[in-house]
């Protein structure tokens, strides 16, 4: 019996699993797929999900294989400069998603959870002690909780019966990964005249002689069914007025807008996770993202639970954590589906979105909505004494006398960054650590370092104490971290 089986082998799914494997929890993933899929559904990481991977060691590997690109016109491709964003990381790192996957499933593995591939789930029980989830060649798996990442179809969410409201899609692209004869000046010439006006158009090189393209199909299809190269052909005519000799397609796809929400994240003993639980077109990238996010609330909360010293409620605090950011998300995209529509009352307000975009704090306030930098949960206070412009928001990263804050975030556990050195985890020391920080000094490279707040961080990285009575610290322990022993 395992603790969490994890349904679904994507980004979200094996995000969760290096997470509750860092608390020791028995994993199982179950993916589908016999294979790792090659498609590039997402092009890079947001700022939030940069500082995720870099608080669990993992965004050095992906700096090799990505691009940095600035901040600026990230909210419906509205030209704009690059906000001041509060955050060591400003900026977007273009990263392919099968990069992405691969690092997160090696690291699931390598800290020990079990991976299979070519399992499908077919059907799903539970009671008091657990979940038992039945798999397509006959067998059954047994584990006291169950999360399904199994995508905006997913299987799981229909088992519990989960409803899944929102809208159709309304508009469809086509998408793939293709060779072309057309030179690299008449792409970039033709690219930058059509997307003036129909910027859901687009084609560039990827590496290896490939392009990846993308266009508005003729109508809704009403179902998966892949375009066929012919089709591509055709609507890159009608719209760019070329088809650029596209050929040799590595793969080719559809994708609509439709926008959906799960009308709950729990069901007893299973969750959801990732595009389970919502899904939204693709404008400004945030899929992959918020569902690495969704995965980096659950994991410390679910690991809690699973060992033992979860306080009450604990767990339940997920859905009305990530929720909300979920529908925030959905409303940001679909704003932009108007904003980039072609139609003369949408691009009318375009203009208008434009023009106030102009303004540092809107365009700061609209680009913090696609990379999740402002998100801020209901952690309880402030007391007295405490910095209430802190509480709830993720800490950003900082230096410190013995190199970053976010290197003594490895463990996955809590963090009580003291700068005075006069405080104590007594009690909690065994899932909460204390990182004293000599006040004044220079940082490691030599330069001037600023004495950093004194705050308890959730795994999460989430303050949810910033430097109020000792009283307080302690009642914050309790919340979040349960009895002290």
């Amino acid at each position: 019996m395992f603790d969490v089986v994890v349904v679904g082998g994507g980004p979200t799914a094996a995000m969760l699993a290096a997470e509750l494997r860092l608390h020791e929890v028995s994993v199982l993933v179950l993916e589908r797929d016999p294979e790792p899929t090659p498609v590039v559904r997402s092009l890079g990481l947001h700022v939030r999900s940069i500082e995720v991977l870099d608080q669990r060691g993992l965004l050095e590997p992906l700096l090799d294989h990505g691009t940095r690109h600035p901040l600026g016109s990230q909210f419906a491709a509205i030209p704009t400069p690059a906000p001041a964003v509060n955050t060591a990381h400003p900026y977007i790192l273009g990263v392919p998603q099968p990069v992405v996957d691969r690092l997160l499933e090696h690291r699931a593995a390598e800290a020990g959870a079990e991976i299979r591939r070519g399992s499908e789930v077919t059907g799903l029980a539970q009671d008091t002690g657990g979940v038992t989830v039945e798999l397509a060649d006959g067998t059954t798996e047994r584990a006291r909780y169950a999360v399904g990442c199994d995508g905006g179809r997913s299987t799981v969410r229909k088992l519990l019966g989960i409803g899944f409201p929102g809208e159709p899609t309304q508009t469809e692209n086509l998408l793939g990964e293709v060779e072309v004869t057309a030179p690299p000046e008449e792409l970039t010439a033709v690219v930058s005249e059509v997307r003036r006006t129909q910027l859901r158009f687009g084609i560039g090189p990827i590496g290896d002689g490939v392009h990846r393209v993308t266009v508005p199909a003729a109508g809704v299809s009403g179902d998966r069914t892949p375009p066929t190269l012919d089709e591509l052909r055709t609507r890159l005519i009608a719209v760019a007025g070329s088809d650029f000799g596209v050929h040799s397609p590595r793969w080719l796809s559809r994708f609509g807008d439709a926008t959906r929400l799960a009308d709950r994240y729990r069901a007893g003993r299973v969750l959801l996770a990732g595009d389970a639980a919502h899904i939204h077109p693709p404008l400004g990238g945030q899929g992959l993202n918020l569902g690495i996010q969704d995965a980096f609330n659950l994991g410390w909360k679910l690991a809690a639970e699973v060992v033992g010293w979860a306080p009450d409620g604990l767990l339940d605090s997920y859905e009305p954590e990530r929720r909300p950011v979920a529908e925030d998300v959905l409303d940001n995209t679909r704003a932009q589906t108007v904003l980039m529509a072609t139609d003369a009352r949408s691009q009318a307000v375009r203009r208008l979105v434009a023009e106030l975009a102009g303004i540092d704090e809107v365009n700061r306030r609209l680009t913090e909505k696609i990379v999740a930098t402002a998100v801020r949960y209901e952690v309880g206070g402030p007391g007295d004494g405490e910095r209430a412009d802190l509480l709830g928001l993720r800490m950003r990263d900082v230096p410190l006398a013995g190199g970053r804050l976010y290197e003594h975030t490895r463990t996955g556990r809590g963090l009580l960054l003291d700068p005075r050195g006069a405080l104590s985890v007594e009690g909690w020391a065994d899932r909460v650590d204390h990182v004293v920080e000599p006040a004044g000094g220079t940082r490691v490279d030599g330069a001037a370092r600023d004495v950093p707040p004194t705050v308890l961080l959730r795994p999460d990285g989430h303050v949810v104490w910033a430097g109020g009575s000792l009283v307080a610290l302690r009642e914050r322990l309790t919340r979040w971290f349960g009895a002290a022993t």
